[in-house]
C-alpha cells in the first residue's frame, strides 16, 4: 500500500497564471555538486556554471518568463520567477511552474552528466510558494541574495 503523499501544489491553482513564485530545488541526496561557499560567497565550479547557463536559458527559451533572482548554491537552487503574459506572443501557450522547472532540471541533467557527472540527478520534485504581497518579496529576495552568508547554518548543508 502506498503512503499518503503530501501535497506539493495548492489544490486549484493555476500554475501557469500570471504572477511571481519562489522556488527551491535540491540535488538528490543533497550531494554537493555545484561548487562551494568560500569566505560567504558562492564560487560555482563547472556543474555549477551549467545550472547557472541553463537558468538564464529558460528566460531566453520562454519569453513570458521573467528571473527577478536566484542563487545556485552547492547543492541546490533557489529563484523567484514571473510569469508576464504581456511578453508571449499569441499563439504560445504559457507553461506551468512546474512545466517549467522540469525544462530546467530535465536539461541540467543532461548537460552534467554529458559534462562527466554520470550519476546526477535532481530530487524528485521543488518547493514552490505563490508571492502574494511585495514584503514577501522582499524578504524572499533577501533570503536568496544572503544565503552564501548563512550557509554553515543553512538547513540544506550537512
Amino acid at each position: 500500500m502506498l503512503r499518503d503523499r503530501k501535497r506539493n501544489r495548492m489544490l486549484g491553482y493555476d500554475y501557469s497564471r500570471e504572477g511571481l513564485y519562489f522556488v527551491t530545488s535540491c540535488v538528490k541526496d543533497r550531494a554537493y555538486v555545484f561548487g562551494e561557499v568560500v569566505k560567504e560567497e558562492m564560487q560555482l565550479n563547472g556543474y555549477g556554471r551549467i545550472a547557472e547557463e541553463q537558468w538564464l536559458w529558460l528566460e531566453r527559451q520562454y519569453p513570458y518568463l521573467v528571473l527577478h533572482a536566484f542563487i545556485i548554491m552547492p547543492n541546490h537552487v533557489h529563484a523567484i520567477l514571473e510569469i508576464d503574459q504581456d511578453n508571449k506572443a499569441a499563439d504560445t501557450n504559457i507553461k506551468s511552474i512546474s512545466a517549467l522547472m522540469g525544462a530546467y532540471k530535465t536539461t541540467t541533467s543532461k548537460k552534467i552528466r554529458q559534462a562527466g557527472l554520470a550519476d546526477f540527478a535532481w530530487h524528485r520534485s521543488f518547493h514552490d510558494h505563490i508571492i502574494r504581497h511585495e514584503r514577501a518579496y522582499q524578504n524572499i529576495l533577501h533570503y536568496i541574495q544572503t544565503n552564501p552568508s548563512r550557509w554553515q547554518t543553512d538547513t540544506f548543508h550537512s
